[in-house]
């Protein structure tokens, strides 16, 4: 017979996973992140699931704000036109999804952040393909050391170490979260 579910247990892993998060990465993400906007370049996003809904809130804590009024931030999460999603589906493949949105949207110099639980989403992969041709940076959120994480710039692969993913995600939107803040505090008052 299965194991009854433990709530204090899942919050004490949960708690173990936002903890085997690593605030020098979490710190250097937001500052390439920073150093890019304010050089006017913008920050592309993407995920599948619940790794999509994370991309989209990250976009909206950077495009509207997050604690404090300031400027709104240039990012795009690239989960959200279903028609240009169906479309890249149907005319290509699933994997080529964002990989086409980079290839039209990103610029040299542009943030593009690849989110995945398990590190070897074959679609969010392909579009960091695309985006370190174009000459972009590379940040990854991932749950396992899959190949997605080996893709990130120095120091911009932020890792959270647990095997259930809905805890990794738990962990990836406190990860946002910070970066949000650390990010919103340089552009408040600007």
């Amino acid at each position: 017979m299965d194991k009854a579910f433990n709530i204090n247990s899942y919050i004490e892993d949960g708690n173990n996973a936002r903890k085997s998060l690593s605030s020098d990465k979490i710190l250097r993400v937001a500052e390439v992140m920073t150093e890019a906007l304010r050089s006017g370049k913008k920050i592309l996003c993407m995920g599948n699931g619940g790794s999509a809904a994370d991309s989209q809130h990250f976009v909206a804590e950077l495009v509207g704000r997050f604690e404090a009024e300031r400027k709104a931030l240039p990012a795009i999460a690239l989960t959200t036109n279903s028609s240009i999603t169906t479309a890249i589906a149907n005319d290509y493949s699933y994997e080529m999804v964002f990989a086409r949105q980079v290839e039209a949207l990103a610029n040299s110099g542009d943030v593009v952040v690849g989110i995945s639980t398990s590190g070897n989403s074959k679609n969010v992969i392909a579009a960091m393909e695309s985006a370190r041709q174009i000459g972009c940076i590379l940040v990854t959120l991932t749950g396992q050391k899959g190949k997605l994480m080996e893709m990130a710039d120095p120091m911009c692969d932020i890792t959270v170490s647990s095997p259930r993913t809905s805890t990794i995600q738990e962990a990836h939107i406190c990860a946002i979260h910070i970066i949000s803040k650390l990010i919103e505090d340089k552009f408040t008052g600007v």
